[in-house]
């Protein structure tokens, strides 16, 4: 998802207890596709209730949200609203990868290929709106607030943490700099191991840190230079331009400027019009944002939170009252100065 420039950056490894006591914005649609897609069976059949009804989310953000609170971690989970008109190719295609790969996941399964089969499931993931709503649910039960975007979540976040009111974004999309957020925590809501493709083996995963005015330095970069170079690469909002990746397109805007001038000089049937380039450019440096939030941490009300797991979705009563254990953290962290 999003734009492929994440090779460019330079990331600092950090843990839990460097944020402690700070607020971070969590892109919520992103990592709701990141539970969607990890949290499966062997075969790769999301986690369902006894009514056949999808609850990994639920067992992630849950899970999730509770390390965090757990580390002193203020998370504040900000939603997407209506994607922009520009995104609807973006978003078309990938509605028939997930098809495609909802195919080749049953096929996998008719051959027994259990390996395959989970492979091509996480594809297939989806965010709908009644999982939207339960997860809003289940924040609000659990004394977590979250945002309503007016388009993209991690622009809101992005404006939010410029305003002051959070200390960074939390996601895995590299768009999250290319609308100026200043410091980017990756891996924040990860499980802590990762499979390595292809191999019957595992990596460790840590939270890294991605500082925007630091890497713009080192790079050479303005921040509008960055958001060119992206269009050259393409974007969510266009194709980009044939043959030009995040290196190559780091050079041309480097030796020329910016993407006009690119353009202007190795042309391309795939380059956009100048039209279109300040279209897509106002969406990542003009963002549309809304000041209509209110940040406000809770002790979770732990009856709500288990009629919501346990007698609507069968979760396991004595592990989720295990795991609210960890929200034990809130009321400290709601009297406890917050760090920016």
């Amino acid at each position: 998802m999003g734009v492929d420039i994440g090779g460019l950056f330079t990331k600092e490894k950090i843990t839990f207890q460097d944020l402690h006591d700070r607020i971070i914005l969590i892109d919520a649609y992103n990592v709701m596709h990141q539970f969607l897609s990890s949290i499966r069976q062997r075969d790769g059949t999301p986690l369902k209730d006894a009514e056949g009804n999808i609850t990994s989310h639920l067992s992630g953000l849950f899970q999730r949200t509770a390390n965090m609170v757990e580390a002193r971690i203020k998370p504040v989970y900000v939603f997407d609203g209506i994607p922009h008109p520009l995104k609807e190719k973006t978003l078309a295609l990938r509605k028939q990868r997930k098809e495609k790969a909802e195919k080749e996941w049953q096929e996998a399964l008719k051959q027994g290929d259990l390996k395959k089969a989970k492979t091509k499931a996480q594809q297939t993931s989806r965010v709908t709106e009644e999982i939207v709503n339960q997860s809003k649910t289940l924040l609000e039960a659990l004394g977590i607030p979250h945002v309503q975007a007016p388009q993209e979540g991690e622009a809101q976040a992005c404006y939010m943490v410029k305003k002051g009111d959070a200390y960074a974004v939390g996601s895995q999309d590299f768009d999250c700099l290319l609308v100026g957020t200043p410091i980017l925590i990756r891996n924040l809501t990860s499980s802590s191991r990762r499979k390595l493709p292809g191999k019957n083996a595992y990596a460790s995963v840590h939270p890294k840190m991605i500082r925007l005015q630091q890497n713009l330095e080192r790079l050479s970069i303005s921040h509008k230079q960055l958001v060119d170079l992206a269009i050259l690469v393409g974007t969510d909002f266009n194709q980009g331009v044939h043959g030009i990746g995040p290196k190559r397109g780091l050079d041309l805007i480097k030796k020329n400027g910016n993407i006009e001038n690119v353009i202007a000089k190795i042309g391309g049937e795939s380059a956009p019009t100048f039209d279109e380039i300040n279209m897509v450019r106002s969406l990542f440096l003009q963002p549309k944002v809304t000041d209509e939030y209110s940040l406000h941490w809770s002790k979770p009300d732990e009856r709500q939170v288990l009629e919501i797991l346990c007698e609507q979705h069968q979760f396991t009563r004595n592990r989720v009252e295990s795991t609210l254990e960890k929200y034990a953290s809130i009321e400290q962290m709601i009297h406890q100065k917050t760090l920016f």
